[in-house]
């Protein structure tokens, strides 16, 4: 199924939504790629203006994104999180390039950052495709159960965003 782009959109998150997004970052297919937060977590989260807590909705809520470092002075933003629950459609695609708009568009951002699991291949390719840049790897930085996890750190600046997508 093709997504319709379109009609895809990022809302402000509410704390009506606070059961969704806990629930699909318990989801197995979502949990082995991020560390789920606790409700009050999310909640603080929508409350700080330094922080994006984002709904990603069609007619339906599909997924979520987190950006922070809103008030950086270095114009630096961080991708921390994006889980998607309408998976294989193309949302992830989409609401990756919703994203880098509303980074480099409204928030004005130099450089949109954030950190994959090594193990994550599907979510490498789409920000690759994307145009994000590997900077290097963190290696076993996390500690998930009794193994370590390793980062990818990636980004993507705002003079190539604008070169790519407004030429």
């Amino acid at each position: 199924m093709k997504v319709n782009k379109p009609n895809l959109r990022l809302c402000k998150t509410q704390e009506a939504d606070l059961d969704y997004i806990v629930s699909a970052e318990n989801d197995d297919e979502n949990r082995q790629y991020i560390i789920p937060w606790s409700r009050e977590q999310h909640l603080q989260a929508i409350l700080n203006p330094d922080i994006a807590h984002l709904i990603v909705k069609n007619k339906i809520r599909i997924g979520y994104v987190i950006l922070a470092g809103l008030l950086d002075f270095n114009k630096t933003i961080e991708f921390r999180r994006i889980v998607i629950t309408e998976k294989r459609k193309g949302y992830g695609k989409a609401t990756v390039e919703i994203v880098k708009k509303l980074a480099f568009e409204t928030y004005n951002a130099h450089r949109l950052w954030l950190d994959v699991k090594v193990q994550n291949k599907i979510a490498q390719a789409v920000y690759k495709k994307s145009g994000f840049v590997v900077e290097g790897i963190l290696r076993e930085c996390l500690k998930v159960d009794s193994k370590y996890d390793s980062l990818i750190i990636m980004s993507i600046l705002q003079q190539e965003y604008l070169k790519k997508y407004l030429n």
